[in-house]
Protein backbone atom coordinates (compact mmCIF):
# COMPACT_ATOMS: atom_id res chain seq x y z
CA UNK A 1 0.00 0.00 0.00
CA UNK A 2 1.06 3.20 -0.84
CA UNK A 3 0.62 6.18 1.51
CA UNK A 4 2.82 9.28 2.70
CA UNK A 5 3.39 12.92 0.80
CA UNK A 6 7.34 13.62 -0.31
CA UNK A 7 8.13 16.91 -1.81
CA UNK A 8 10.05 15.13 -5.22
CA UNK A 9 11.49 17.76 -7.67
CA UNK A 10 10.68 17.97 -11.33
CA UNK A 11 13.97 18.32 -13.17
CA UNK A 12 14.14 20.28 -16.45
CA UNK A 13 13.52 17.57 -18.60
CA UNK A 14 10.59 16.79 -17.03
CA UNK A 15 11.74 13.80 -15.14
CA UNK A 16 10.95 12.64 -11.56
CA UNK A 17 12.94 10.61 -9.33
CA UNK A 18 10.31 7.45 -7.81
CA UNK A 19 11.23 8.05 -3.54
CA UNK A 20 13.34 4.74 -3.21
CA UNK A 21 11.17 3.29 -0.86
CA UNK A 22 8.66 2.71 -3.99
CA UNK A 23 11.18 1.74 -6.68
CA UNK A 24 10.62 -2.23 -6.53
CA UNK A 25 6.88 -2.02 -5.73
CA UNK A 26 6.37 0.35 -9.47
CA UNK A 27 9.35 -2.14 -10.80
CA UNK A 28 6.74 -4.03 -13.04
CA UNK A 29 5.89 -1.09 -15.00
CA UNK A 30 3.87 2.55 -14.36
CA UNK A 31 1.35 4.09 -15.83
CA UNK A 32 0.45 7.79 -15.20
CA UNK A 33 -2.90 9.32 -16.26
CA UNK A 34 -4.56 12.26 -14.67
CA UNK A 35 -6.56 12.94 -11.86
CA UNK A 36 -10.16 13.38 -12.99
CA UNK A 37 -11.64 16.20 -10.25
CA UNK A 38 -8.12 17.87 -9.61
CA UNK A 39 -5.14 19.43 -11.29
CA UNK A 40 -3.29 16.49 -10.31
CA UNK A 41 -1.67 13.17 -12.03
CA UNK A 42 -2.18 9.60 -10.97
CA UNK A 43 0.61 6.97 -11.16
CA UNK A 44 -0.12 3.25 -11.06
CA UNK A 45 1.70 -0.05 -11.26
CA UNK A 46 0.94 -1.91 -14.23
CA UNK A 47 -1.21 -4.62 -12.40
CA UNK A 48 -3.01 -2.13 -10.93
CA UNK A 49 -3.69 -0.21 -13.53
CA UNK A 50 -4.47 -3.17 -15.93
CA UNK A 51 -7.89 -3.63 -13.79
CA UNK A 52 -8.67 -0.23 -14.16
CA UNK A 53 -8.38 -0.79 -17.90
CA UNK A 54 -10.87 -3.62 -17.25
CA UNK A 55 -13.43 -1.69 -15.57
CA UNK A 56 -13.06 1.00 -18.08
CA UNK A 57 -13.16 -1.70 -20.90
CA UNK A 58 -16.97 -2.10 -19.88
CA UNK A 59 -17.89 1.42 -19.55
CA UNK A 60 -19.83 2.28 -22.39
CA UNK A 61 -19.84 4.23 -25.80
CA UNK A 62 -22.98 5.69 -25.61
CA UNK A 63 -23.54 6.98 -22.41
CA UNK A 64 -21.86 10.33 -22.51
CA UNK A 65 -20.63 10.60 -18.59
CA UNK A 66 -18.80 7.43 -19.01
CA UNK A 67 -17.30 8.07 -22.80
CA UNK A 68 -16.33 11.15 -21.13
CA UNK A 69 -14.32 9.34 -18.26
CA UNK A 70 -13.14 6.33 -20.95
CA UNK A 71 -11.66 8.91 -23.01
CA UNK A 72 -9.18 11.14 -20.73
CA UNK A 73 -8.03 8.00 -18.12
CA UNK A 74 -7.10 6.32 -21.47
CA UNK A 75 -6.45 9.19 -23.25
CA UNK A 76 -3.86 10.89 -21.02
CA UNK A 77 -2.65 7.60 -19.96
CA UNK A 78 0.52 6.78 -20.46
CA UNK A 79 3.61 4.04 -19.24
CA UNK A 80 6.31 5.33 -17.98
CA UNK A 81 9.51 3.44 -17.81
CA UNK A 82 12.11 3.78 -14.97
CA UNK A 83 15.27 4.69 -15.51
CA UNK A 84 18.24 3.35 -13.86
CA UNK A 85 18.29 6.25 -11.41
CA UNK A 86 14.92 5.15 -10.84
CA UNK A 87 13.29 8.39 -12.59
CA UNK A 88 10.12 8.89 -15.04
CA UNK A 89 9.63 11.25 -17.84
CA UNK A 90 6.75 12.65 -17.41
CA UNK A 91 5.08 14.07 -21.12
CA UNK A 92 4.89 17.36 -21.50
CA UNK A 93 0.81 17.33 -21.92
CA UNK A 94 0.50 15.19 -18.44
CA UNK A 95 2.81 17.97 -17.10
CA UNK A 96 0.78 20.96 -18.81
CA UNK A 97 -2.67 19.53 -17.06
CA UNK A 98 -1.76 19.53 -13.55
CA UNK A 99 0.48 22.81 -13.75
CA UNK A 100 3.64 20.91 -12.70
CA UNK A 101 6.81 23.06 -11.88
CA UNK A 102 9.46 22.24 -10.42
CA UNK A 103 8.13 21.45 -7.41
CA UNK A 104 5.74 19.01 -6.54
CA UNK A 105 4.05 16.45 -4.08
CA UNK A 106 4.20 12.50 -4.61
CA UNK A 107 1.53 11.36 -2.55
CA UNK A 108 0.42 8.02 -1.90
CA UNK A 109 -3.50 7.13 -1.81
CA UNK A 110 -3.45 3.31 -0.91
CA UNK A 111 -3.32 1.64 -4.68
CA UNK A 112 -1.96 4.92 -6.06
CA UNK A 113 -0.18 7.78 -6.13
CA UNK A 114 -1.07 11.71 -6.64
CA UNK A 115 0.93 13.69 -8.61
CA UNK A 116 0.38 17.52 -7.56
CA UNK A 117 2.56 20.84 -8.21
CA UNK A 118 3.56 21.72 -4.86
CA UNK A 119 1.64 24.32 -4.32
CA UNK A 120 -1.89 23.77 -5.48
CA UNK A 121 -1.36 20.42 -2.96
CA UNK A 122 -0.86 22.66 0.09
CA UNK A 123 -4.19 24.49 -0.77
CA UNK A 124 -5.77 22.04 -1.75
CA UNK A 125 -4.91 20.43 1.89
CA UNK A 126 -6.39 23.68 3.34
CA UNK A 127 -9.54 23.41 1.40
CA UNK A 128 -9.87 19.87 2.48
CA UNK A 129 -9.63 20.59 5.98
CA UNK A 130 -11.91 23.12 5.84
CA UNK A 131 -14.73 21.56 4.29
CA UNK A 132 -14.25 18.54 6.90
CA UNK A 133 -17.76 17.76 7.80
CA UNK A 134 -17.95 19.19 11.88
CA UNK A 135 -21.09 16.88 12.92
CA UNK A 136 -21.67 13.33 12.82
CA UNK A 137 -24.85 13.29 10.74
CA UNK A 138 -23.31 14.70 8.02
CA UNK A 139 -20.75 12.17 7.62
CA UNK A 140 -21.29 9.17 4.91
CA UNK A 141 -21.91 5.71 6.45
CA UNK A 142 -18.42 4.83 5.78
CA UNK A 143 -16.77 7.61 7.30
CA UNK A 144 -18.98 6.60 10.35
CA UNK A 145 -18.13 3.37 10.71
CA UNK A 146 -14.21 4.25 10.19
CA UNK A 147 -12.04 4.11 13.20
CA UNK A 148 -8.48 5.69 13.21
Amino acid sequence: MFSGAISVNLDNKGRLAIPTRYREPLSEGIVCTIGLYHSCLTLYSLSEWKCIEQQLATLSTIVEAERRIKRLLLGYATECLMDNSGRILLPPTLRTYAKLEKNTMFVGQSNKFEIWDETIWYQQISDDIAALPTDIESLSDNLKSLTI
